[in-house]
């Protein structure tokens, strides 16, 4: 187990904005920063990170929490692993004390195939660099590619021995379960016999975005036409090609910078251009492009550069991924090289002022370049140009922003050379919904929109779950503040009547909120805000330098999200620029004591409508009893006027 000094050293040296950074694209905003949501698929941004809180929101999901829960919660790490994470991250020393069997046992399926991956890894490293076979094969193989020994192990590349159960057998000599060398399908198991899925290939191990290993590609050296030339680890619990991209982890940090994504199809092609010095660099790894993989790259820039080898074949099968792409609302130029050349030959060829200049001068908007590619082809026959139409538009159709939709379609028909009110009749066939605007937009007359006001059932509000929240709000907020607060209280004046007269008093305000609960003995119903209360109230009158930031580093992972969505409330309204509309949110600083009196009182009020409520329902089940149960009706529902003028003399 991780020691609570090492556990406190992380959460006071890692910084929110620095970790997340890492992850999401994030632009300052006031003293937050925000960016697009990493839960949600979005396109305009609703996740805000607060540095001086040391917390962040995702307004699209509703999640949030501290720099650990944000770990758990994107990369699916354990507590344990994102603690390790950050320890790496800032350098600092991890203190464990000695597991018990027990423990060892609870480990997760997911981190033992996390830690089955990393030795693998290691150990495929250690094949290539330290023995014969490793270095005559796997190590020549690499350096004809050109890759240099620090970019060899930058990548971590690495060799697996051309025996059948060379690997395996070690693991398991090293108490790796067999179990989980299957499941992470570094073994292959059949029946009572194993052996080695990599066997006698290089391999590039696969990372996710925060660097952990997933995965393997390996790609076979000798001439054995039944294997397949490259492989890859099949589908498991910790990896899933389709939301995976090969070096996302080097280069998320550029992409960010650069605000673009170079887009190519193998592993050597990224590896040969970080050698060179252009790291915004991403592969697919061979296989179609997703939404998912298009999605990770949106969270950093929403500019992606397509790079296509000098095939023409190859070329027109990866134009079906740019559809992909505009779907996702990204901007994509597309590049292509000289015939015969790759991106990996081309970037071993030439020097990286050479290589950024040839992308600079050769990238073009993927519409001028589908159009000249495609236009070659059809050249004079007019049914092949009517087909190269159509597959033009139906690109364009997937673009969901209407004004660059109706640019592009402007474009599309100088090209080539027919009325942009064709191309908008041709969008309207291809039947998409939400392109009919677009389609008006050209015509000289335009149709009354018709609205049709939907049926939209009334969300039931739960009153006490909103006052409870509120009174947790303010207790985390303003609970180590003094206040004057005013009561009415009951006086006997000098004829003998009894009248309301204000009182005031100084109190914390957590001191009042605590004597009113206790006075009233109102417990909270929901569970996290009940935990949450006394924590509060233990932690408020344990210190009276009760600071905001050690509590949020503190509070248990489970109530994190609940005690964010309070303290993130207003960061919201920053998401919009309101203030440039003259739009000026309420402060909530003004009038905690009314804030507090009012919350307690229109609690109180709630609970005694409850109770009629409840008494009502008594004399429907027992009459015998209506006259006691209409006492006490009448005792509550006078007792509910005077709080009310309490809460009219509030206002």
């Amino acid at each position: 187990m991780i020691s609570k000094a090492t556990i406190d050293e992380v959460f006071d040296t890692a910084r929110v904005e620095e970790v997340i950074g890492d992850f999401v694209n994030l632009k300052k905003s006031g003293s937050s920063f925000k960016g697009l949501s990493p839960f949600s698929d979005e396109r305009s941004p609703s996740f805000m990170v607060s540095p001086v809180k040391q917390i962040w929101k995702d307004f699209s999901s509703g999640k949030g929490g501290t720099v650990i829960s944000f770990l758990m919660e994107h990369e699916h790490f354990t507590y344990p692993e994102a603690i390790k994470y950050l320890a790496k991250k800032y350098n600092i020393e991890i203190e464990e004390t000695e597991q018990t069997n027990e423990q060892k046992e609870e480990a997760s399926e997911r981190e033992s195939m996390y830690l089955v991956s990393e030795y693998a890894n290691t150990y495929f490293q250690n094949i290539l660099h330290k023995t014969d076979q490793g270095k005559a094969i796997g190590l020549s193989y690499f350096k004809e590619r050109g890759f240099t020994p620090e970019t060899i192990k930058k990548f971590q590349l690495g060799y697996a021995l051309d025996e059948w159960q060379a690997f395996s057998d070690e693991a398991i000599k090293k108490g790796y379960q067999l179990n989980f060398l299957e499941k992470t399908g570094l073994t292959i198991v059949k029946e009572a016999k194993h052996f080695d899925r990599f066997k006698g290939r290089v391999l590039f191990p696969i990372h996710s975005m925060s660097g952990r290993v997933l995965g393997y590609g390996g790609r076979i050296l000798a001439n054995n036409k039944k294997a397949a030339k490259y492989l890859n680890s099949p589908e498991s619990e910790i990896y899933h090609k389709s939301k995976v991209l090969y070096g996302i982890y080097y280069a998320k940090q550029s992409i960010a910078k650069e605000d673009n994504c170079y887009l190519v199809e193998g592993y050597t092609d990224v590896i040969q251009f970080y050698q060179k010095g252009i790291h915004n660099v991403v592969s697919s790894s061979g296989t179609a492009l997703t939404p998912d993989q298009i999605r990770l790259i949106n969270r950093l820039t929403k500019n992606i550069t397509v790079l296509f080898d000098g095939d023409d074949a190859g070329i027109r099968a990866s134009l079906r991924g740019i559809d992909l792409i505009l779907e996702q609302g990204m901007n994509v130029k597309v590049c292509t090289f000289p015939n015969g050349e790759d991106p990996d030959s081309f970037a071993k060829q030439n020097t990286l002022e050479e290589l950024t200049t040839y992308l600079q001068e050769n990238a073009k908007d993927f519409i001028a370049y589908k159009a000249s590619l495609l236009m070659e082809e059809a050249k004079n026959d007019p049914v092949k140009k009517a087909a190269l139409i159509r597959d033009m538009v139906t690109s364009i159709s997937k673009i969901p922003d209407h004004i660059q939709k109706e640019i592009y379609v402007q474009e599309c028909a100088r090209i080539m050379d027919i009325s942009e009110e064709v191309l908008f009749s041709t969008l309207a066939q291809i039947g998409k919904k939400d392109l009919q605007e677009a389609s008006k937009l050209s015509k000289k007359e335009q149709k009354a929109f018709e609205v049709v006001k939907p049926k939209i059932a009334a969300k039931k509000v739960d009153v006490q779950y909103v006052l409870e929240h509120k009174i947790i709000e303010t207790l985390l907020l303003y609970g180590n503040r003094t206040e004057d607060f005013e009561d009415l209280v009951l006086k006997e004046n000098d004829k003998g009547d009894l009248s309301l007269e204000p009182v005031v008093h100084q109190a914390k305000v957590f001191e009042k909120i605590y004597l009113d609960l206790q006075e009233d003995e109102m417990e909270f119903t929901n569970d996290t805000f009940r935990t949450l209360y006394y924590t509060i109230i233990d932690m408020l009158n344990q210190d009276p330098e009760f600071a905001l930031e050690n509590f949020v580093k503190k509070v248990d992972p489970s109530m994190a999200n609940a005690v964010t969505n309070i303290l993130m409330n207003d960061e919201q309204y920053s998401l919009h620029d309101w203030e440039r509309n003259n739009i000026f949110p309420k402060a909530k600083t003004q009038s905690i004591s009314q804030l507090v009196n009012e919350t307690i009182l229109s609690l109180r009020c709630y609970l005694i409508d409850q109770k009629v409520n409840g008494f009502k329902q008594e004399t429907i089940k027992h009459p015998e009893n209506t006259k006691t149960v209409l006492e006490d009706v009448m005792n509550y529902s006078n007792l509910k006027m005077l709080l009310s003028r309490k809460l009219n003399r509030v206002l």
